[in-house]
């Protein structure tokens, strides 16, 4: 005879129902920082975790009890919503929403575990718009950094190796540091202006898109644009004339903002100078502060190695992938090219 759930049963239960009223209250602090569709499309989030959490009442029925407190990583992200509603919240919440236990739990409905699923797929989508935002300058930002984290530290230590003064290490470092900021800012300069140039001769020119209204018909060169876009002639033609009929022709635009996400020259110049500079810098702390020999160069490592984890967090925090995994590569790649350079450093100070 079945007595109804069992305690584990109720205790679970329970937990799930205090989830999902904490990740209905991120949606809903996450909605408050923004407006329009996004504000919308997340107070529908909202909605659709209390439909989950009256799910869990309904079972409980008078079990509910007092109510509990949202697991420790939803809660943390509730305080990130309320301080700071950002992409870093929403790239954290596509990630807890990727975890939902519901397809392996016999208690919840597939409509349920479908609607997790879609979730993290709404999300994404989200927080690929705040990527797109800031993915040019934040893309040199995060590699100027890195840069210049690792191509100082190596340099130090190779230097380092050789046995020279603490006096030339310093020099030298800092010598990188200004050489390497003033080459990842020139470099990305014209990198981004070169990108943003090419999209700009690509793109349809707004005479072009106001000249579509006096087209001879007949003749119809829209046509002839459709086609040197890659369309069939029959494609072309049918296009060219539901634009006609449609004007004014909005079609001619572009689909997408290509030229925010790659971000402005300057914007990604001085990101680049910056962030590698201030990177750079680490290395050199503690010869700046009197250290020296092998203490120095421990300090040097392990500031580096911090730094080197941190940037690592936040590109898996951004990319939507694992943040430990991203910090361990950065700190595997950064300390392999230092201590590579070491080594070098001792065997040219040996020949010497």
């Amino acid at each position: 005879m079945n007595d109804g759930p069992s305690s584990r049963d109720v205790k679970r239960w329970r937990q799930y129902l205090a989830d999902e009223r904490a990740e209905a209250a991120v949606y809903r602090d996450l909605a408050g920082r923004r407006s329009g569709e996004e504000r919308e499309i997340l107070l529908a989030l909202a909605d659709a975790e209390g439909r989950h959490e009256q799910h869990w009442r309904n079972l409980l029925g008078e079990r509910v009890g007092m109510p509990l407190k949202g697991d420790i990583r939803t809660r943390i992200l509730g305080v990130l919503a309320r301080r700071f509603g950002s992409v870093f919240v929403l790239a954290l919440a596509q990630r807890a929403e990727t975890r939902s236990p519901y397809a392996t739990d016999a208690d919840a409905t597939e409509a349920m575990t479908a609607d997790e699923q879609i979730h993290a797929e709404v999300i994404r989508a989200l927080a690929a718009r705040g990527r797109n935002r800031l993915s040019g300058t934040f893309r040199a930002a995060v590699f100027g950094a890195n840069d210049g984290l690792v191509s100082n530290l190596a340099l130090v230590l190779g230097i380092s190796g050789s046995g020279v003064s603490n006096q030339i290490v310093l020099f030298t470092g800092l010598a990188g540091l200004l050489a390497g900021a003033l080459s990842m800012g020139a470099g990305e300069y014209v990198s981004v202006r070169s990108q943003r140039e090419l999209l700009e001769a690509s793109s349809p020119d707004s005479a072009a898109r106001d000249a579509v209204r006096h087209l001879d018909v007949d003749a119809n060169e829209l046509a002839l644009v459709y086609r040197a876009r890659g369309m069939t002639q029959q494609e072309a033609d049918a296009k060219a004339a539901e634009v006609l009929r449609l004007l004014p022709a909005d079609e001619m635009a572009p689909d997408v903002d290509q030229h925010e996400s790659i971000g402005t020259g300057l914007g990604a110049a001085g990101a680049s100078f910056c962030f590698f500079a201030s990177g750079a810098v680490i290395p050199v702390l503690p010869y700046l502060f009197g250290l020296e020999g092998y203490v120095a160069l421990a300090v040097a490592a392990v500031l580096v190695g911090l730094a080197l984890i941190c940037t690592g967090l936040v590109v898996g925090l951004l990319s939507g992938g694992p943040p430990v995994k991203r910090a361990l590569r950065q700190l595997a790649i950064g300390y392999g090219a230092a201590g590579a350079t070491y080594l070098l450093g001792l065997a040219f100070g040996g020949g010497v």
